[in-house]
């Protein structure tokens, strides 16, 4: 097994040769990070006339080493960008796939510039743009109705790494006792978490929930539809890491999206404009969406996942009442 290491320029350089990514005369002049990544070991490679990226999972998170994850993942998520290809619409909103390495789960990737994620929409300051939020509607949009399946099967199906977002989404932040200490984020956060963790009837809907999560469903997913996979560059909005990638209902990526306008606490009307941004939002189940919404809103307060929120702890308690309001409260 070939390992990425930034620290070793000579072993990378023989490796990208071998795999035919280098020509002959083409050596590495500089070696970086794209980015403050979660999941995988990730490179930006400058040669001095071109930049690249090349990506390789592991089997456990690259941020949490003691996490286990499917170290396959990356071919996953080099399925889901020759899966899309043939869509230019989300194709030029996505880099394009360059080369994979199913014998060490490497991919390299287009370089897609000096950009960074949307992290910096949880700052105070942070606001996400009209005109942004509808690229990143129209995307999704576009994904879910170009490849839908009336009959779903098992392409895409990425059970691995749905049961490893299952066990941080729905179980992990609902456990009394996990050895996650919630004062460590922000003082209080575990004494406010704690009804939500004895709460029998919450905990009811969120298995239930969990259990349609991992069902199959008809629409293809990119599953990690939150701000650290949206890329702000000269061109526009794009998206990366659909290693989460499935097939399921597009309530979950919708909800995700939503979940994360609250959490970065933007505009009411920009959050409203999700209902008329995204065209086939009448066909969608209202509950289920609300439900997804709150148990993402829940996670990322509660669970390992944990963003860099800059809200206190009565902004985080009144998140928490609305998204347990949202998976609990039934329609009509």
């Amino acid at each position: 097994m070939f390992n990425l290491n930034a620290a070793e320029p000579q072993l990378l350089t023989e490796y990208l040769k071998k795999q035919g990514w280098l020509v002959d005369n083409e050596t590495i002049c500089a070696l970086g990070k794209p980015g403050e990544g979660n999941m995988n070991y990730v490179l930006r490679v400058d040669t001095g006339a071109r930049t690249f990226i090349v990506k390789q999972s592991r089997a456990y998170v690259e941020k949490y080493p003691q996490v286990p994850a499917p170290a396959d993942r990356a071919l996953v998520e080099g399925a889901f960008y020759r899966k899309i290809a043939s869509n230019t619409e989300i194709g030029s909103k996505m880099p394009e796939l360059l080369g994979l390495d199913p014998a060490n789960n490497i991919l390299v990737l287009e370089d897609l510039g000096e950009a960074h994620d949307y992290s910096f929409l949880y700052r105070p300051e942070g606001k996400l743009r009209g005109d942004e939020l509808a690229e990143l509607l129209a995307y999704v949009h576009e994904l879910h109705q170009s490849f839908f399946k009336a009959t779903p099967d098992e392409e895409l199906a990425n059970l691995a790494m749905r049961k490893l977002n299952h066990e941080h989404i729905f179980y992990f932040p609902f456990l009394e006792d996990n050895g996650f200490d919630l004062n460590n984020v922000c003082a209080g956060l575990q004494e406010v978490a704690m009804p939500y963790k004895q709460d029998a009837d919450l905990k009811r809907e969120i298995h239930a929930l969990g259990d349609t999560y991992l069902a199959q469903g008809q629409y293809l997913l990119h599953g990690d539809y939150y701000p650290g996979s949206w890329l702000k560059t000269r061109a526009g909005v794009k998206v990366i890491d659909p290693e989460f990638c499935f097939y399921g209902h597009r309530e979950f990526d919708l909800g995700v999206l939503i979940a994360h306008l609250h959490l970065s606490q933007q505009n009411p009307d920009l959050i409203a404009a999700v209902k008329t941004g995204y065209p086939a939002y009448a066909d969608l189940d209202t509950r289920l969406l609300a439900q997804y919404t709150g148990i993402e809103i829940m996670r990322r307060l509660i669970g390992l996942a944990q963003l860099p929120l800059s809200s206190d702890l009565s902004t985080r308690q009144k998140l928490l009442a609305f998204a347990h309001q949202l998976i609990t409260q039934h329609e009509g």
